[in-house]
Parts: C-alpha cells; structure tokens; sequence
C-alpha cells in the first residue's frame, strides 16, 4: 500500500467513526431492531440449520448490533461465539449464554466469561458476523484499525458478513493485501451479496 493509499485508509477511517457517532440514539436503535430482525434471514441464505456455529460480536458505541441480535441467533438454536481479545495475537472465542455471562473487556469490549476455545474456534464456525466501519460492493472491509480481525479471519472457511449501516455500504474502499474479502453485508435494510 502507497502512503497515498494509507493516507487515503487512515482519512476514511476517521470520517466514519465520526459520521457513526453523530447518528442519534433512535437511529441507531432501530437500526440494531432491524438487524436482529434479519439476521436469522442471513443465517438462512447460507444454509445453516440451527446447532451449527455462528461467531459474532457485541457491539460496541456507535457500533451497529445489539444483544437482542445474539439473542435471536441463540433462541433459534444456533450456537454463538464472542471474541475475546489477548493482546495483539489472534482473537480467542468463548460461548456466548446470556448477557448475564458477561464481563468488561479491553476496549470498552464485552466478553464471555465461559471457557476460552481457542484463536482457532473460529474455524469451526458456519458463519461469521464481523464489525465493519464500512464495506464496498467488491467486500472489501475497513476496520477500527486494531488489526484483530486481520490476523484472525484467515483460519474462516466459512460466509463472512460484515455487519455495517445501510449508508456503510459503499462503492470503493482502499484495500491491503492482508485483508480478508466479505462474503457479504448485513444491513438494516437486509442482506447483500458482494
């Protein structure tokens, strides 16, 4: 990636985060209303029949998501994983069993308090919701910046979907060779294949 390219990923980046901050709170609840809603939809149109394993996150802030989407996938039988973050290594995962089975993590994160399986239960999953500031039409993501899901999304052999507001969908992102393309987009408005 040129510097020009960086410049370009850091300024993006920024102007995202900000613009996801300035959403007011009703917004961003009906948002989050929204993707729970559909998120059995997208589970669906990969084929994944309850049991199998779903691995998400909890959003954050801004972020678009919400327990009630965690909820809706565990209640329809799906088995969820969170990310649980170990300094700079790959993401570790552990169960997700109630938002009672939580406690603080880096970050301003949440994360399970059950047992850690490992960076590389992510590989066991069927699908794979991931956080996103913003994803183009060819799935390509951008990020916070961390890198946690760069190190971690190469041992996935299974649908990613990023998960990102109707208006975080976008034309163009720039690109590094470390990043791992999307499968697909989860909005409020509904599923996009990329």
């Amino acid at each position: 990636m040129t510097s020009d390219q960086l410049e370009r990923k850091t300024a993006e980046r920024g102007r995202l985060l900000a613009a996801r901050r300035a959403v007011p709170a009703a917004e961003r609840a009906a948002d989050a209303a929204a993707l729970a809603a559909g998120v059995l939809d997208a589970v669906a149109r990969f084929d994944i029949a309850p049991g199998g394993t779903v691995c998400a996150y909890l959003a954050v802030g801004a972020e678009p998501g919400s327990i009630a989407l965690l909820d809706v996938l565990r209640s329809a039988g799906y088995r969820v994983l969170l990310p649980i973050v170990v300094g700079a290594a790959p993401l570790d995962w552990a169960a997700y069993t109630g938002e009672h089975a939580l406690r603080p993590g880096p970050h301003g994160l949440r994360e399970p308090t059950g047992e850690p399986l490992g960076p590389l239960a992510l590989a066991s999953a069927a699908l794979v919701l991931v956080p996103a500031l913003a994803v183009d039409r060819r799935g390509t993501r951008i990020g916070k910046g961390g890198g946690h899901y760069d190190r971690s999304l190469p041992v996935v052999d299974a649908p990613l979907v990023a998960v990102v507001r109707d208006v975080e969908l976008v034309d163009d992102l720039p690109v590094e060779p470390h990043d791992v393309r999307m499968t697909a987009v989860l909005t409020p408005s509904g599923l996009h294949v990329v």
